[in-house]
């Protein structure tokens, strides 16, 4: 009989630790825990049915993407309240992160699968990234300008992006080590596409570039692929900060 209480008397012991356990690691989050998740989610909805959706994009796996991926936690603390706002914003060094539906537009136009390889050339915030990183595998990011690739790079592996690469160097250039690539996205203006880029891009490959006068206005262009020929579709009209480094030298 003693051993038979001794018994039981463990058994509830070890049932109250487990209960003591259990409650700590799946506590409940406080009410402020939640407000400050949920802080932007009705602004970022209205961004996609309103401005995005509404415009005529409707990639299911784009426009999820454009909801998972929090656009405030990309840019500066003094335009966080325009986080959602339908225009590009400052990010610094004379950079901006791109409007939401040029973003969401560009991504849809790509086609892209789970398995592509994505190049992007212009990280930026890291935000573009991001939303590719929701859709595909792996993501390679060039940005030119060192800070912004540091920061990005941070923002990105704070926010759980693990298949995405920063690099910071001239994406004129490409990234050839990690070439060819199913997708190139640039994120900067130019009046030609870098060889390099076409070079690095798979048979049956898509790019798409802002492209035309770096000054004015220009039309985004989505290239494909096909041996030796680039077949070219005119998307709309849009603006874009002007690649630097060896593009601007040889525009």
């Amino acid at each position: 009989m003693e051993k038979s209480n001794k018994i039981i008397l463990i058994t509830l012991i070890v049932i109250i630790f487990l209960a003591i356990i259990q409650n700590v690691a799946y506590r409940e989050p406080e009410p402020e825990e939640v407000a400050e998740k949920d802080e932007f989610a009705e602004a970022r909805k209205a961004m996609i049915d309103v401005d995005i959706e509404a415009r005529g994009v409707s990639d299911i796996d784009v426009l999820e993407a454009m909801n998972n991926v929090k656009r405030h936690n990309f840019v500066p603390e003094n335009v966080k309240a325009q986080s959602y706002a339908d225009h590009p914003l400052p990010i610094g060094y004379g950079q901006t992160i791109s409007q939401p539906y040029i973003v969401a537009l560009m991504t849809e136009s790509l086609e892209l699968k789970a398995d592509d390889k994505v190049l992007e050339i212009g990280t930026g915030s890291g935000y573009q990234a991001a939303v590719l990183a929701e859709i595909v595998d792996d993501v390679y990011s060039i940005e030119i300008i060192k800070e912004l690739a540091e920061r990005a790079e941070q923002t990105l592996e704070s926010q759980g992006y693990r298949n995405v690469r920063v690099k910071n160097a001239d994406g004129y250039f490409g990234w050839e080590e990690h070439a060819p690539f199913d997708a190139i996205i640039i994120t900067a203006a130019a009046d030609h596409i870098a060889p390099p880029l076409i070079e690095q891009l798979a048979d049956g490959g898509r790019l798409i570039i802002p492209l035309g006068s770096v000054r004015y206005h220009q039309t985004l262009t989505l290239a494909k692929k096909h041996g030796n020929n680039l077949e070219t579709e005119y998307i709309t009209s849009v603006r874009f900060v002007p690649m630097t480094g060896e593009a601007l030298k040889k525009s």
